[in-house]
């Protein structure tokens, strides 16, 4: 009797922490019931808010799952690690269906730390999630990113330059061990000398609060800020996914960087969704999530 109500007692106990959990998540719902959510971990060995990460296990139970990192858009300096999940719910419940495992991270703001603090957060939280791979069961050698808008332009920032080695872009300036196996870039900036609004005379347009100066008075750092500085022949594939109608992030962007992943052999796709504006829940089709599971088939087995 002692030990059923001991046995009683622990379960009720796991039942409530997880319950006390999921109302802290907004966006644990949409995932399907049994998976598994470790929230709120941090990355960075300090106590910043900005520097913690989500890890969402699907309900069907493995040794490890492959690995998808949400990186979330927002203007570099607005949203957090729970943003565009509302709008591709559909996509989010694919990949646990379909056995991924994802990691949502945070990332500092621009206004609170100009570039490339952004990249170095991305990278550290990488790192974290590689090194601690084994208690979270994740499979450290398939990792994709995915990543929206300012999001967007730092899944593939960071993927381009991961074969490369930018101390600037690294916390403690060691290059990483984690590789990627995949980017889905959904209209992420690529080129900043290139990008719409990069000649506003506005201090507090987002370009010049990420990069701290404007296009004209920092092209260098613009350069350095550009996932298309670091394409070669040696990077992994892309699905970039870019609205006709985007207000924001002007679709020459995505049309750029496809067509110099093409001419440096890079295998990449390129969506142009019809009508689309800069964000919404026409991502969440499901022409695009067969092209999506078309890429993870190929190339994260």
């Amino acid at each position: 009797m002692k030990k059923k109500l001991f046995t009683a007692i622990i379960i009720l106990g796991i039942s409530i922490s997880y319950a006390a959990h999921a109302q802290t998540n907004p966006k644990s719902t949409i995932f399907p019931t049994g998976t598994t959510l470790f929230g709120d971990i941090p990355y960075a060995n300090d106590t910043l808010k900005k520097h913690l990460l989500d890890i969402y296990l699907p309900p069907v139970k493995k040794a490890s799952y492959p690995l998808i990192i949400w990186i979330h858009g927002g203007a570099w300096m607005l949203n957090d690690k729970y943003a565009d999940m509302g709008y591709m719910t559909q996509t989010l419940k694919a990949f646990a269906d379909s056995g991924y495992a994802v990691a949502s991270i945070d990332y500092r703001y621009s206004t609170t730390a100009v570039f490339p603090a952004q990249i170095r957060d991305c990278n550290q939280a990488i790192e974290f999630l590689y090194d601690n791979a084994d208690k979270y069961s994740l499979d450290k050698n398939r990792i994709a990113l995915i990543g929206f808008s300012a999001g967007g332009h730092l899944a593939s920032l960071l993927t381009l330059s991961n074969n490369n080695n930018v101390k600037a872009f690294y916390p403690d300036k060691q290059k990483p061990k984690f590789k990627i196996k995949l980017c889905l870039d959904f209209y992420g900036p690529s080129d900043f000398t290139t990008l719409k609004g990069n000649d506003s005379p506005d201090p507090k347009s987002p370009i010049t609060l990420l990069l701290g100066a404007t296009v004209a008075n920092r092209p260098d750092l613009a350069k350095t800020a550009s996932p298309v500085t670091y394409i070669d022949k040696n990077d992994p594939p892309f699905l970039i996914v870019q609205g006709e109608k985007d207000e924001s992030v002007n679709p020459a962007q995505s049309v750029s960087l496809s067509a110099r992943l093409k001419q440096a052999g890079v295998q990449n796709e390129l969506i142009i969704v019809p009508g689309a504006p800069h964000y919404g829940v026409m991502f969440d089709a499901e022409y695009i999530r067969k092209s999506i599971f078309s890429y993870l088939n190929a190339y994260m087995q």
